[in-house]
């Protein structure tokens, strides 16, 4: 029960989510054929799900003085192995091993880490976002790039457009999350000798720039409604209820943040518009296909 509390269960509920809602309610409709078919897509999320555990549990287990070094990696060693090898399963079904490398590197990545990386400022808030994306980018190239022929070309260029899209809107909303999270816990990252923005500008400093970075999301979704959703008008109202107006929310609550609880309640607004951002394709996509019928 101790190990299920850190592997990061709402993060791999909100994985899960934008997984099943890319296949089902966005890729699905839109293609005829995907590489993966139904069982195989969810071998694939079952992979990326234990991949991400393993690396939530190395993290956050370092630090609690009931796990063992050699519990630590053994728990780590095999949710992490089990998802390699079903990623590399995957691949060999596809005719292409060099797919698998994905899992690898966000593997390796989350080892490191827990390890030196997790001491570097901003190295460690980079490379928790950068894993955090790659969910999308491992959709992108089991589903997608496996199918890529001439005559499809134009149409999966589109799609992956559309991926690598959400997936830097995705890393750049956990690493602002991470920026909270180092607010919240500045004291603590103190005395464990941490080098975290918070430390080295201020709590006062680095709250602003939080502040004017969450900006940047809310420009990005005004951009994307102006330029390809003007006239999806539920996908619209979607993306300004959900996603808009809790950003403003957090804004407004940021400016007059001062105590960890504060900063944790914060903490949750992004991780609700994470999961929110998750089901907008679908939303989006339902729209566009109610629009043409």
């Amino acid at each position: 029960m101790k190990i299920i509390n850190f592997i990061g269960v709402k993060y791999l509920v909100i994985i899960l989510t934008g997984m099943l809602v890319f296949r089902y309610g966005f890729l699905e409709p839109s293609l005829r054929i995907l590489a993966l078919n139904d069982w195989q897509y969810l071998l694939m999320v079952l992979a990326t799900l234990l991949v991400a555990a393993g690396g939530l549990f190395v993290s956050n287990s370092k630090t609690e003085a009931h796990f063992t070094q050699d519990k630590i990696y053994n728990v780590y060693g095999t949710l992490s192995v089990t998802g390699l090898v079903i990623g590399l399963y995957l691949s060999h079904i596809l005719g292409n091993y060099s797919l698998s490398i994905i899992y690898f590197i966000a593997a390796s990545m989350m080892y490191v880490y827990s390890g030196t990386l997790k001491q570097m400022l901003l190295i460690s808030n980079i490379v928790v976002a950068i894993v955090a994306a790659l969910p999308l980018m491992v959709i992108a190239i089991y589903n997608l790039y496996p199918i890529i022929v001439p005559s499809t070309q134009a149409n999966m260029a589109t799609m992956f457009s559309l991926l690598l899209d959400y997936s830097l809107f995705i890393l750049l909303l956990v690493f602002i999350l991470t920026l909270v999270y180092d607010l919240k816990n500045v004291d603590t990252d103190y005395n464990d000798y941490r080098s975290t923005l918070p430390i080295v500008l201020g709590k006062g400093r680095a709250s602003k720039v939080v502040f004017f970075l969450m900006l940047i999301p809310v420009g990005l979704v005004f951009f994307y409604i102006n330029t390809y959703l003007m006239d999806l008008t539920w996908a619209t109202g979607y993306l300004l209820l959900t996603i808009v107006g809790p950003t403003i929310y957090f804004l407004i609550k940021l400016w007059g943040a001062k105590t960890a609880k504060e900063y944790s309640h914060l903490a949750k607004v992004i991780e609700l518009i994470l999961f929110f951002t998750a089901i907008s394709v679908a939303v989006i996509n339902y729209n566009i296909n109610f629009n043409n019928a």
